[in-house]
């Protein structure tokens, strides 16, 4: 993910094709939101529909205005330049502020692994753009039925400053948990020339996204409590289709997260894309065989669920597998994911739309799993432990920043505005009392907005059957 941000060479010239590659490996992950928004919005309540599927889009609108005003900088500001970050944590937010400064002057560019083949920076940060909101917009998920939009909102800009930028910036921007000099690997093993000799492993996002997003939406799930009616009554998917629809969306677009995270149509990016793939196809064969087993019947919602648990999975890992390693950690993952989503009944917890049995148990998988199976480094190819210690190392340290400060701004934000909406509110739907729309016509309103006409008086013969009845 991280590129060669080295000082320009004489006259670089931009390479086209890596840039019209990264120009649709950004449109692609930007897609992933709505796809998300289908996906989450066919899982949760009719009653609640809409509501689950604005809070992916209020997320992308939060998020994305922030990423360009500070949230570039803080996470990828000092490497161009050269300048320090903050104890390795993150990077001066107004350095970079509003990122004109990639235009400004002559266009910014950027060598991809300094090989001489350059793209814009400003790319580079769309492309990262992408990922932080997708990342915020994930947690909604473990929040469905019950939460003020507006508190929502709010949550998405803090925590995309104090969490997301930072631990982005950690791994991907040369901070604590990079290969970086100064990072935890280089002072446990040792750096040469300036790189540790055991590089962490996180290709595309299993600790930035995945891991970073899951515990927060444990600790969220935690902080607001559970839905009225929660373990006592159903609460089933109200539209399958629309989940599957969700889900292929978000496949289609991990090929732009994994195989994009490259920076370059080269072949490892193809290998990537077959990574991804396999792992995937893997992991949807591991929640059907669990479900078979376990409930009798192989499920659409559960084969939903294991595409979306192989991509989090493969995510850290695509870069650093062969095919056949990835159909292991994929069909792995199914399982284990599979299994997960009964831990809220255990445990108590209401993590409305599986955000903790999906997206934290098979990004911890997918972490630490690289440690295993990773080609030229893994312990299942006799490489030693080294590896999979600092995947271990890596996957801890994000948890306890994440899950940390998740609580401090969920339980600031609890003592302030409030997280739920009322009882009744909760009881109506949270469509009419957040938005003012419903999905579809029932209870007396019309879809896509309250029906604010008088109601009128029943007729003699409407009174008498009324009465009759």
């Amino acid at each position: 993910m991280t590129p060669a941000l080295m000082p320009l060479a004489a006259e670089p010239v931009i390479n086209e094709a890596a840039t019209a590659f990264m120009l649709v490996a950004a449109s692609m992950v930007l897609l992933m939101t709505p796809g998300l928004a289908l996906f989450y919005g066919g899982m949760t309540r009719s009653k609640s529909v809409l509501n689950m599927i604005m809070m992916s889009f209020g997320a992308m609108a939060v998020v994305g205005v922030i990423y360009i005003l500070w949230g570039y900088s803080m996470a990828f500001g000092n490497l161009q330049d050269g300048t320090s970050d903050i104890a390795g944590l993150f990077a001066n937010p107004f350095h970079l502020f509003g990122i004109g400064e990639l235009i400004g002057g002559g266009e910014r560019l950027i060598d991809v692994f300094g090989v001489d083949v350059y793209i814009p920076e400003i790319i580079f940060a769309g492309f990262q753009l992408t990922f932080a909101v997708i990342t915020v917009a994930l947690i909604s998920g473990s929040l469905a039925d019950r939460v003020k939009f507006s508190t929502w909102l709010v949550f998405a800009g803090i925590w995309a400053t104090v969490v997301y930028f930072p631990i982005s910036h950690m791994v991907w921007g040369g901070g604590l948990l990079s290969g970086a000099e100064n990072g935890l690997s280089a002072r446990i093993f040792g750096a040469t020339d300036g790189v540790a000799n055991v590089l962490p492993i996180d290709f595309a996002g299993g600790t930035v996204v995945h891991i970073n997003a899951g515990i927060a939406g444990l600790v969220l799930a935690v902080i607001v409590g559970k839905r009225i009616g929660f373990g006592k009554i159903p609460m089933r998917p109200q539209n399958v289709p629309l989940v599957m629809l969700g889900a292929g969306l978000l496949w289609f677009g991990w090929f732009g997260f994994n195989a994009g995270s490259e920076l370059a149509a080269d072949g490892l990016a193809s290998r990537v894309w077959v990574n991804t793939t396999a792992a995937t196809c893997a992991a949807i064969l591991g929640w059907l065989i669990v479900e078979r087993i376990r409930d009798g019947k192989p499920t659409s919602i559960g084969a939903a669920s294991g595409v979306v648990a192989g991509l989090v999975a493969i995510t850290p890992a695509c870069g650093a597998l062969s095919p056949a390693g990835s159909l292991l950690l994929g069909a792995v993952a199914g399982a284990l994911s599979a299994l997960a989503v009964g831990l809220k009944y255990k445990f108590g917890y209401d993590d409305s739309l599986d955000v903790v049995g999906v997206h934290l148990v098979s990004g911890l998988w997918g972490t630490i799993g690289a440690g295993l199976l990773a080609v030229s480094s893994g312990l299942f190819y006799g490489h030693g432990f080294q590896q999979l210690f600092l995947q271990i190392i890596i996957a801890v340290v994000a948890l306890l920043v994440s899950g940390i400060l998740t609580a401090v701004i969920g339980l600031a934000l609890k003592a302030t505005m409030g997280w739920r909406i009322s009882e009744d509110d909760e009881e109506m739907g949270i469509d009419q009392s957040e938005h003012a729309e419903s999905a579809y016509d029932i209870g007396g309103f019309p879809a896509g907005g309250r029906n604010t006409s008088a109601p009128r008086p029943r007729v003699a013969s409407e009174q008498a059957e009324g009465a009759n009845a």
